[in-house]
């Protein structure tokens, strides 16, 4: 047996897109930037760098994720990891790095109006607040919640 499971903070690149499949079991794309910048050790500049990650969240999470979620929003995500080869467009071969989702936390601020607290499935899989549920990212601090 293998295991590759991964886990990211980041922020939606696009709006989540919710579908369901023939059967009629919802699914959730979008798009996660994680950035990370590194000091160039002889000019002593920053560099940023973006990694992208196309995720995908099943069932009753992915209609939570699809209502709650919106560009811009931070979120930590957890779940398998897998890369898939592809050939663009421009006829490059490409490498999309793709997580499926087994747990994912909205890390906006809830305003006073939504009330206190977060929603958590039963399985633990999804809290957040709603959409346009703060709008600033969270302070070091409110990093303490997080499950590592």
């Amino acid at each position: 047996m293998a295991l590759c499971k991964l886990m990211i903070i980041g922020n939606l690149g696009r709006d989540p897109e919710m579908r369901y499949t023939p059967s009629g079991r919802p699914v959730t794309e979008f798009s996660v930037a994680v950035n990370q910048s590194t000091k160039n050790q002889q000019t002593g500049e920053w560099n940023e760098e973006t990694d992208w990650f196309r995720v995908s969240v099943w069932g009753d999470r992915a209609e939570r994720a699809a209502e709650q979620l919106r560009k811009g929003n931070r979120v930590f995500v957890e779940g398998r990891f897998r890369t898939r080869e592809y050939e663009a467009r421009d006829g490059q071969k490409r490498i999309s790095l793709e997580i499926t989702a087994d747990s994912l936390v909205n890390l906006e601020k809830r305003t006073r109006e939504d009330g206190e607290g977060t929603f958590t499935a039963p399985s633990g899989g999804f809290a957040g607040a709603p959409a346009g549920g703060g709008g600033r990212p969270p302070a070091d601090d409110d990093l303490d919640d997080l499950p590592f």
